[in-house]
């Protein structure tokens, strides 16, 4: 495998920025941009658009997707418009019962929370948050650990991320999908914070759902994303009842007469208008880039960029303050040297790319130091 280099040059950030906050919004790479200006264009001349334009480009963000997480059947991808829009989908189509459970991890994103707190209120069953280790224990793999004694016979959903959002936490989620099917619950993983910056494998960890927004590590646009849904999905019902989901949707001149029948496969939980004439061809454009980079070689770059001064930090890492820091103070200071990561909580949350380099990190450990924060990982 060949590694990469920096591939600052595919992108348009300033001169002078150290960008190291992807796990906020990456930047849209030339290619990107290109194609979302193509798209409105494109758009300028709709005579131009035909009905099979509705549906081709959909199908092909679908292709590549599945072949990003390792799908063979594409038609289990969905087109969505949020992270949030897909959980609820899943927590709408997962029956709970009284006296039930619904597992995930301590500061989850509340996309991935909100949607189960209702689910879990309206059927009377119980939301189980599960926190990192507070006596000291190694906190990844004292994580895990508590995450599979969580999981028991009344458990019907583990929800979580393949790593943690604020700190990049890696969850095992081999062996939790595999506690999960030992109970019979469903396994659903928000990938919006992982697919595309480390690999992911559907047809290992055999997950129920996989969901994707596209604006982070996916480098696509905002407001656009993707979703995997598994067998246990097949009769769901989606969100909104939408002409393309449903069988005939290609003949135009048919629709008056269109049946109830679903489209097979996820196509019945695509988002309304999903054939967004500007968006999609964006979202294609970075599957593609993405594909063509390679994932193995993107996280290999981010890893062995990092480690000569975050040793063991990789695409997504959390460094802790002391307790005589001020939050504020080292913001301020990181912005005034125009170093852009997040500060989450007592934690500074950092994610770098490939359009970062040794200059970057030496900018943020700089910034630190004057600061007096020690690089200690979370």
């Amino acid at each position: 495998m060949t590694k990469l280099g920096c591939q600052k040059a595919a992108f348009t950030l300033p001169d002078g920025f150290h960008y190291l906050n992807c796990a906020y919004m990456s930047p849209l790479t030339r290619r990107v941009q290109e194609a979302g200006i193509a798209g409105i264009r494109r758009k300028g001349a709709p005579a131009e658009i035909t009905a099979d334009d509705f549906f081709d480009d959909v199908d092909e963000a679908r292709r590549l997707f599945a072949a990003l997480v390792h799908v063979s059947d594409a038609e289990r991808i969905a087109i969505i418009p949020s992270a949030s829009y897909a959980l609820s989908t899943v927590a709408r189509n997962t029956p709970l019962r009284p006296g039930q459970n619904v597992v995930t991890v301590r500061d989850q994103f509340p996309s991935n929370t909100h949607p189960w707190r209702r689910a879990c209120r309206e059927a009377g069953a119980e939301f189980r948050i599960v926190g990192p280790p507070s006596d000291g224990s190694d906190r990844t793999p004292a994580w895990n650990e508590a995450l599979l004694e969580a999981i028991d016979a009344d458990t019907a959903v583990v929800t979580l991320g393949q790593v943690h959002w604020v700190d990049g936490t890696p969850f095992d989620l081999m062996r939790i999908g595999e506690r999960a099917r030992e109970v019979e619950a469903a396994f659903v993983v928000d990938g919006t914070q992982s697919v595309g910056a480390v690999p992911f494998d559907v047809e290992a960890l055999r997950p129920d759902a996989v969901v994707c927004a596209a604006y982070k590590w996916l480098m696509g646009p905002y407001s656009i994303g993707l979703a995997y849904f598994g067998a246990r999905y097949d009769d769901g019902v989606p969100l909104e009842e939408n002409w393309m989901g449903r069988e005939g949707s290609r003949d135009f001149a048919g629709l008056v007469d269109q049946g109830d029948e679903y489209r097979p496969g996820a196509a019945r939980f695509d988002v309304g208008e999903s054939a967004n004439f500007i968006l999609v061809p964006m979202l294609i454009a970075a599957l593609e880039q993405v594909l063509e980079w390679g994932v193995e070689r993107i996280s290999e770059y981010c890893r062995e960029l990092c480690e000569p001064g975050f040793p063991g930090a990789g695409h997504l890492f959390g460094l802790r303050l002391p307790a005589d820091v001020d939050p504020a103070d080292v913001r301020s200071e990181l912005h005034r040297r125009n170093v852009f990561v997040s500060v989450r909580g007592r934690a500074i949350r950092v994610s770098p790319h490939l359009y970062n380099d040794e200059s970057d990190m030496e900018a943020l450990a700089d910034a630190l130091r004057e600061c007096g924060v020690r690089a200690e990982l979370t």
